[in-house]
């Protein structure tokens, strides 16, 4: 396969091909379906279901097909209820399908790449698990691919099928194991068309952040900051308290080659004075996934059963399940019920006393919206004894402070705050963080924190930061003006657009079905060294389609509002173009064959 192999979302012209494929293959070939004389096969989820292409120039050579779990159906529907196969009413299940290649090209690398594109795609859609029938007599190839029988035949024409799944993450390490030397000699042939990078990040976590890429990370280019809008991260639109800059600006070359107080103890005693809290209940790091890691790894083994909320900051996925390999749980969070976070739902889940931890970010990234602190302390208070809460107040300063938890944390054994110092007092470079617990916990933490955790400069930061309050007051009043203004001048690009603000210092834009996807905005929008964030790796319920806007200042925000403005000019149109729907009748489902040839 050369350079012009190409692997893209199917287009309105595919579409006949695929048709006329699927019939040769499934109705003459195969004999799993009565030929039809107009020699096509479709079906009923034809028009809103997925079909990835491979091509060779104009020559097409294969297909696969997705069928999302938004769309409320599948086509194993066809089969078996949902009480035969309860697997299906789970929200981050993806159909894969009719993984189809023209006969002269089954001897190659199609129908792997394929179902690699389509291991990506999901997980690019949020999916952490994929569900496919394959025929009996390639069980060992299916098997061989990471899938697994649920224990459920399916019969259909003249073929027997086992329903089979499988994880995202597996089946994509499985894939990659076994195709890696192929896949990185195609990285560089394959024409990759489809919304999503080629390869996943070498730790598996979709961190934000892509804006300093376009900086530069060898720091030659720092002038590149003045032209590039980093509205990807959620660091702060202000510049720190002006104590702040000057405590830093003071002595920096005494502040860059001076070890710092190796407990960092004046941090924690200006943090215990500025939150009214007993210094033995403190413990800081560099930043709060320094906290997260390290608490995370004594408490947790990959026994550890954890539930998180979903949509929810990535990395607490990324540390339970992928580093430690946790058994972890979705509470989710709907749109439909403004994502919020009912209380009885999460007392019924948390009940039985299964999870060791449950982790609730609060205010939450990425839906920004917030639980009231009292409808929490309840939860917690009705929840088991066994169950270690997690709080996470990162964004808390833009609600209110006093609706903390942290006074609870300090006397409750099962709970632990943390917050970053980071995004509300702009500090994202200085890396400074706390958490509270009771004393016991704090002191088991602070016997597995390393010396010098915190940085002099950083320390020096934090320190005065939390000496200013009403400064950091007077900007997080000003970022909800900013807010609203940038999700009016937002809302009014388009009618069809959703524009949600929430409580933070960011907002989320969801584009309508149909029209282009998230990581299409995204990748545009870049081309005006404009960044925004895609939300859909993060949970299936954004269906690919929201973005998450940090709030920046007013010329910032306009050039947001601009570049979104002239990516919706040009990507609208195109879009439109691929989601005409053909007229069709109902014909019998072509069988689900991923990771075969056929």
């Amino acid at each position: 396969m050369g350079r012009d192999l190409q692997l893209r979302a199917a287009t309105p012209e595919d579409l006949e091909w695929i048709y006329e494929l699927r019939h040769r293959v499934y109705a003459q070939e195969l004999g799993q379906h009565v030929p039809d004389p107009a020699g096509r096969l479709r079906d009923g989820l034809d028009g809103d279901n997925v079909y990835l292409v491979a091509a060779r120039g104009a020559t097409r050579i294969g297909f696969v097909s997705l069928t999302p779990p938004w769309l409320g159906r599948y086509a194993l529907d066809k089969y078996l209820t949902r009480d035969e196969l309860p697997l299906l009413t789970e929200d981050d299940v993806f159909e894969v399908r009719i993984l189809t290649v023209e006969p002269r090209w089954r001897a190659t690398a199609a129908a792997p790449l394929l179902m690699y594109a389509a291991l990506r795609w999901i997980a690019a859609r949020g999916g952490r698990r994929v569900v496919a029938m394959g025929r009996t007599e390639l069980l060992d190839m299916y098997l061989a691919a990471g899938l697994r029988p649920v224990g459920r035949t399916v019969h259909s024409g003249a073929l027997t099928f086992e329903v089979l799944t499988g994880s995202v993450t597996e089946l994509t390490k499985v894939t990659m194991d076994r195709y890696r030397t192929t896949l990185e000699r195609l990285r560089s042939a394959v024409d990759w068309q489809l919304d999503v990078p080629f390869a996943p990040r070498p730790d598996g976590c979709e961190h934000g952040g892509a804006s300093f890429t376009a900086i530069g990370t060898d720091f030659r280019s720092l002038h590149r900051r003045h032209q590039v809008v980093a509205a990807d991260v959620l660091d702060a639109w202000f510049p720190p308290a002006p104590r702040v800059r000057a405590a830093l600006t003071e002595d920096p070359a005494w502040a860059a080659r001076t070890s710092p107080p190796t407990g960092a103890e004046g941090l924690l005693a200006e943090i215990a004075t500025a939150r009214a809290l007993p210094a033995e209940t403190l413990a800081v790091g560099a930043g709060s996934s320094d906290l997260i890691f390290r608490a995370f790894g004594q408490w947790l083994t990959p026994e550890s059963r954890v539930l998180l909320t979903d949509p929810g900051y990535g990395e607490y996925a990324h540390v339970t399940e992928r580093v430690i390999g946790c058994r972890v749980d979705r509470f989710r969070l709907r749109h439909e019920d403004g994502w919020r976070i009912d209380p009885a739902r999460l007392s019924a889940a948390v009940g039985s006393g299964r999870y060791d931890l449950v982790v609730v970010v609060n205010p939450n990234n990425p839906t920004g919206r917030h639980a009231p602190a009292a409808e929490l302390r309840s939860v917690i208070a009705a929840a088991p004894a066994r169950t270690r809460w997690w709080i996470d107040e990162a964004y808390l300063g833009y609600v209110d402070l006093n609706e903390s938890l942290a006074g609870l944390a300090a006397t409750d054994p099962r709970v632990v705050v943390c917050t970053s110092l980071s995004k509300m007092y702009a500090l994202s470079g200085m890396r400074a963080a706390y958490l509270v617990a009771e004393p016991n916990t704090a002191s088991q933490l602070r016997r597995w924190t390393p010396p010098w955790p915190v940085s002099l400069p950083a320390q020096l930061a934090a320190v005065e930061a939390l000496r200013d309050p009403a400064y950091y007051s007077d900007c997080w009043r000003r970022t909800h003006a900013l807010r609203r203004q940038l999700a009016a001048d937002l809302a009014g690009l388009d009618k069809d657009v959703v524009v949600e603000e929430a409580v933070a210092n960011f907002l989320t834009v969801t584009l309508p079905s149909g029209g282009p996807s998230a990581a299409q905005l995204v990748n545009e929008c870049r081309r005006h060294d404009v960044y925004l964030r895609d939300l859909s790796p993060l949970s299936s319920e954004y269906q690919g389609r929201t973005v998450r806007i940090a709030v920046r200042d007013t010329a910032e925000n306009a050039r947001i509002v601009a570049a979104c403005q002239a990516t919706l000019d040009i990507l609208r149109p195109r879009s439109a173009s691929l989601v005409s729907r053909p007229e069709m009748h109902e014909m019998p489902e072509g069988v689900p064959v991923a990771g075969s040839t056929r």
